[in-house]
């Protein structure tokens, strides 16, 4: 890292040098343990939160998600500890499991403002390594297009499965049919209902406008891929326009997500949202239900367990394959590893445009 340009971190609308530390290294080690340095955070006044006046000094209190708290506690209570006395203050933190605030005390509220600062450093770490838990879709599991979709699956197999590593167990499931907009890290109901809230201002804000009351309709027509070569593909997917030639699914999705990531409930990945519904994905081969996010992101990457297929003859043969028409009146907040009673993910809250 370049120490006259260091990482920026934003939390709170307030912005965080994040500098180079030396982490000590544990063997066997059961949870990461990870502290800022002294140097991380200043101990300035800061607006970005409430640090209230007690009877024996200060104190500030922050709502962080039960799965959260292992990081704050660190191996054997060692960050904790480490935070505690660095910023000279008391953390006092839920039981495992209980939903609760985390309350920091102190004499000095400058101290506070520090231990307070660098909790958010880590929490914003952290969260970034979290798997996502839901995601903003577009479900295009309507009848017609399932059966449109069951009549590719079975032209391919007729015509290409002697291409390398084209098989059945590459196919989405037909009841997933669905457009990704963003994927998001809810990690309890509170954060849940804030997505479903910040659903409902967007509906009133904006997408009522654009979609003028009335569901859009879309056609689903042509495949493409991913990556760079074709013979070496992981992800096909078909591509999705409105049929009036406008762009207003785009600018509704491109808006949503613009208002997700302001809000903090989901991170930047483009400038613009990639329409597309994958067909058949590399993934899937080990595990059917297996999901991942439409966009290159930190952690562990997946790609080095599988094993791509030669898509050329996919992509000649079934160029323009029309899936059909489809009439999109909802954005859904729809739940990773999950099923409904039609077969499609689970719900957490939805956006209607009628």
């Amino acid at each position: 890292m370049d120490i006259l340009r260091p990482t920026l971190i934003r939390i709170g609308g307030r912005v965080y040098r994040k500098n180079l530390i030396q982490e000590q290294a544990y063997q066997h080690e059961e949870e990461e343990d990870f502290c800022a340095g002294p140097s991380d955070c200043a101990d300035e006044p800061c607006d970005a939160f409430v640090v209230e006046e007690t009877g024996k000094g200060f104190q500030c209190k922050v709502d962080v998600p039960s799965p959260l708290y292992k990081y704050l506690i660190g191996k054997k209570g060692e960050t904790k500890k480490r935070l505690e006395m660095e910023t000279r203050t008391s953390i006092s933190i839920p039981k495992p499991g209980v939903e609760g605030e985390i309350v920091i005390t102190g004499q000095h509220r400058s101290g506070v403002i520090s231990a307070r600062t660098r909790i958010d450093v880590l929490l914003d770490s952290f969260r970034k390594k979290q798997p996502f838990t839901h995601f903003l879709s577009f479900a295009l599991n309507q009848p017609a297009i399932q059966e449109k979709f069951l009549q590719f699956k079975e032209e391919v197999l007729e015509k290409c499965s002697k291409d390398h590593g084209v098989s059945s167990s590459l196919f989405q499931n037909p009841a997933k049919l669905h457009l990704t907009l963003g994927t998001l890290v809810l990690l309890n109901e509170q954060e849940i209902q804030k997505a479903c809230d910040l659903l409902q201002r967007c509906k009133e804000d904006f997408v009522d406008q654009i979609a003028g009351g009335k569901p859009l309709t879309v056609e689903v027509a042509g495949v493409e891929y991913m990556n760079d070569d074709p013979a070496m593909t992981d992800v096909l997917y078909a591509k999705v326009h409105m049929k009036d030639g406008s762009d207003r699914l785009q600018v509704i999705a491109d808006q949503l997500v613009e208002r997700f990531v302001a809000s903090g409930l989901m991170l930047k990945e483009w400038d613009r949202v990639k329409l597309h519904a994958t067909v058949m994905n590399t993934l899937f081969r080990k595990d059917p239900s297996a999901e991942e996010r439409n966009y290159t992101m930190t952690g562990k990457s997946s790609f080095k367990e599988r094993e791509s297929f030669n898509g050329r003859n996919i992509l000649k043969l079934f160029e323009n394959f029309y899936f059909g028409e489809v009439q999109l009146d909802s954005v859904r907040l729809s739940q990773r590893f999950s099923s409904d009673a039609s077969g499609y993910y689970a719900t957490s809250g939805q956006l209607t445009f009628s």
